[in-house]
């Protein structure tokens, strides 16, 4: 798990990291901009909580299994149900969770979740309005890991707490994703929508 190594605890909203006047898509060369960008961010910490899942569904399964159902069938079959529901809500919540990838080319961007790629989510770069490096977010900033959404700051994929890229979308909303490397990725985003942009202009 990488945390930035810059101090303090921005908000989602509190954005200004250091990026060069270069990097907007206005000023930047676009054989400067890579045809694909490529990054991802993992948090191992999601393994714990995995195999207290699979604690919980094998639990599940062993009283079902080796328990007399002779009597007691209701609470019996309650604890079962219980223990191998929560076993795999919290294997699914927390394996695909596990690390984010993201992929910008020259159409969109495209966030995939855990080895299934599940939840996904692609966002074409005609609606990005901006781009943002954001030096720290936490999971406190919105109220724990996953896949996240608070009215006043909009959505996130939040997978460990350090750097994020935050994109302003042209209806109003926000998307933050937690991905090391977000400052070039930034850069890469708003060279990606300055280039978009030129060439529909001189179309």
């Amino acid at each position: 798990m990488r945390d930035h190594p810059h101090e303090g605890a921005a908000a989602p909203g509190e954005h200004g990291g250091p990026l060069d006047e270069g990097a907007s898509g206005s000023h930047r060369d676009p054989a400067d901009v890579p045809e694909e960008w490529h990054g991802r961010a993992t948090n191992r910490v999601q393994w714990l909580l995995a195999g207290i899942g699979a604690a919980c569904l094998a639990l599940g399964i062993e009283l079902a299994v080796d328990s007399a159902w002779t009597t007691g069938l209701a609470p019996l079959l309650m604890s079962v149900v219980g223990c191998v529901l929560a076993g795999l809500l919290v294997l699914f919540g927390t394996l695909a969770f596990v690390h984010v990838a993201v992929r910008v080319d020259k159409d969109c961007l495209e966030v995939r979740c855990g080895h299934m790629g599940l939840p996904r989510r692609r966002i074409p770069l005609e609606n990005v309005v901006g781009a943002d490096f954001a030096p720290r977010v936490t999971p406190r900033h919105w109220g724990g890991w996953g896949y996240r959404w608070r009215p006043e700051q909009g959505t996130a994929v939040v997978v460990r707490r350090g750097e994020a890229v935050v994109l302003r979308l042209g209806d109003g909303r926000s998307f933050t994703i937690t991905v090391d490397d977000a400052e070039n990725a930034v850069r890469c985003i708003r060279g990606r929508c300055g280039i978009d942009k030129g060439r529909s202009a001189g179309a």
